[in-house]
């Protein structure tokens, strides 16, 4: 006899509970087939040349879209929902941010450079990186149409309008400043090349929190929020927040 748990599964014989998964597992690897199925069609994408010079101030100084790929011929370029004049980063943005670090060092082995963008000023950018604790490269598109061509920020004759376009269609979309992700190439001669861009939840799977959120009886909980991720805090500003150890506190990375 299966019964009834606080949140509202069962309990069940192993037998049983073995069937079920099974069952399960059929699915999750019918989801893995059909997501590299995405994924080669996604890298069978055709590409747009890049022809405008966009120019970004970095720590080094200024640097060319063509700069940001330091010798690799793949780019990665995440918008980090940062505007001019924000107190800080966008929680979001920064939830994803957080392991940003440690995937940017596998990355740069598959020869991807992986490189964080935003519209808000250079020095801006680097307290609230220095309060973070983050250590990947985070650049400053101010002064550019980079932000712009990319859907990520709002022009200021569409701010205020009830729909904006973001995500390939007219949306609602209330913030100056929106999340993405961009994919760029290099080739021998010297030539760019857009890729791939995502919006919205194109980004979850980048969301490695989340992917672990989603393994457990409850999930993500977010039902009865204003928005999905209105639960997120800046990685400071949790309470009770677990120390991070040696790894977490960037002293490896030295």
């Amino acid at each position: 006899m299966a019964t009834a748990t606080s949140n509202m599964s069962k309990v069940v014989p192993t037998a049983e509970w073995v069937a079920a998964r099974k069952k399960l597992l059929a699915k999750e690897k019918e989801f893995s087939r059909l997501r590299d199925e995405l994924s080669r069609a996604r890298r069978e994408m055709p590409w747009e040349r890049v022809e405008k010079d966009y120019v970004f101030e970095g720590p080094q100084g200024k640097e060319s879209l063509a700069d940001l790929f330091a010798g690799r011929s793949q780019l990665i370029v995440y918008h980090f929902m940062f505007g001019p004049g924000w107190p800080q980063g966008c929680p979001s943005c920064s939830f994803l941010a957080d392991t940003f670090d440690g995937a940017a060092i596998h990355m740069a082995a598959r020869d991807i450079t992986f490189v964080v963008a935003s519209r808000a000023t250079l020095p801006e950018i680097q307290a609230f990186q220095k309060r973070m604790g983050w250590h990947f490269k985070w650049v400053s598109s101010n002064g550019s149409d980079f932000n712009f061509d990319y859907q990520v920020s709002a022009r200021k004759e569409d701010i205020g309008k009830v729909k904006v376009y973001y995500n390939y269609e007219m949306v609602n979309f209330p913030s100056e400043e929106r999340p993405g992700l961009s994919v760029f190439y290099k080739d021998e001669k010297g030539g760019v090349f857009h890729t791939y861009s995502t919006y919205m939840r194109g980004l979850d799977i980048l969301i490695t929190a989340y992917n672990f959120i989603d393994l457990t009886p409850k999930g993500r909980d977010e039902e009865g929020l204003p928005h999905s991720m209105a639960w997120v805090r800046h990685h400071d500003k949790y309470e009770n927040t677990p120390q991070a150890g040696c790894c977490g506190s960037g002293e490896m990375r030295k």
